[in-house]
């Protein structure tokens, strides 16, 4: 396990607790921290503990790799650990488009997988999470049928927690993208999800990001993959509804999450002082629209917003970001 962030920490002691002989690669802090106390884990899979080897990096090869860490770390980490994970299988944990190409990339001699998860976790230290939102996740690679191979690793998640494959994994990451834009907003505005959602002015905006992402990726031919029950059809007619009527997919998201605060990933990274990987997010869409001769200026302005207030330290109240954006 490669990371020990919320994610990586959430698959990190489930899978511990299935039996399997786990080492976590972790820096600073956080490895005497998981060293003297383990993992911890409260939340939507119940009060769970483990205590797995935890080492700075690799030094003996392994069966399965799981990359968690942020997409902007991810090409670091693999790096350091090339030399024991190349040849390995390895399943890439990741937002955003990027992260099971630069595995590929990097790790040339590796059979390389990629996983969405819709769980909501928040980290509150070293070796603990709060699991918010327990939800399964999805694992396969490239744009054709599921193999043999990836539902062999399936079945090894499975075990652990809910875990099915996807056909045409890469139109599913284009719709994890669509979903992960609910990601900006609370980072730009200090919010909750569910209160950005809640105030009609930021409701709109984070519609108007999902509908962009949407043309976007139809402009690139991209072929969107069911997820969370969303398919290309609907998706399609997301992109040309009017305003109005899209809001009901963030509204419905909203009350898919219950009334646990959802920080989202991107919010609890700059909590922690650390880089967000808003540059994979909406970042992502801007570099797909100008692939495709488009502009996707909503995203453009998010992904802006979001460097300002890592920079500044002050988050934005709803007025001001809504008058950057009339």
């Amino acid at each position: 396990m490669i990371g020990a962030g919320a994610l990586g920490s959430t698959f990190a002691c489930l899978l511990a607790l299935q039996g399997h002989d786990l080492v976590v690669t972790m820096r600073g802090a956080a490895l005497p921290a998981v060293l003297a106390e383990g993992i911890r884990l409260t939340g939507g899979y119940g009060d769970r503990f483990a205590r797995p080897q935890a080492v700075e990096r690799l030094v003996e090869p392994c069966d399965l790799a799981l990359i968690c860490t942020k997409a902007q770390d991810a090409a670091a980490a693999i790096a350091e650990n090339s030399a024991v994970l190349d040849g390995t299988p390895v399943i890439v944990v990741q937002n955003g488009l990027d992260g099971v190409t630069t595995a590929e990339r990097l790790l040339p001699q590796s059979e390389c997988f990629g996983l969405i998860t819709i769980i909501a976790a928040h980290y509150e230290g070293p070796g603990r999470v709060r699991v918010t939102t327990a939800a399964p996740s999805y694992l396969g690679r490239g744009a054709g049928p599921v193999d043999a191979v990836t539902r062999r690793w399936q079945a090894v998640l499975d075990a652990a927690l809910p875990t099915l494959t996807r056909d045409n994994f890469v139109g599913a990451q284009w719709t994890k993208l669509v979903v992960n834009m609910l990601n900006a907003l609370p980072a730009i505005t200090g919010l909750s999800v569910q209160e950005v959602i809640g105030r009609a002015n930021l409701r709109r905006l984070m519609t108007r990001s999902m509908r962009e992402t949407v043309r976007v990726g139809l402009a690139n031919g991209v072929r969107f993959g069911t997820l969370q029950g969303l398919s290309h059809r609907r998706l399609r007619a997301f992109a040309v509804a009017p305003l109005w009527a899209g809001q009901m997919l963030p509204l419905s998201m909203r009350a898919r999450m219950g009334k646990v605060p959802n920080q989202g990933s991107t919010l609890q990274s700059l909590a922690r002082g650390q880089r967000t990987e808003i540059d994979f997010l909406n970042g992502a869409v801007v570099r797909a629209a100008g692939e495709a001769g488009m502009a996707a200026p909503v995203n453009a302005l998010l992904t802006e917003l979001v460097h300002e207030v890592e920079q500044s330290g002050r988050f934005l109240t709803p007025a001001e970001v809504w008058a950057r954006f009339r």
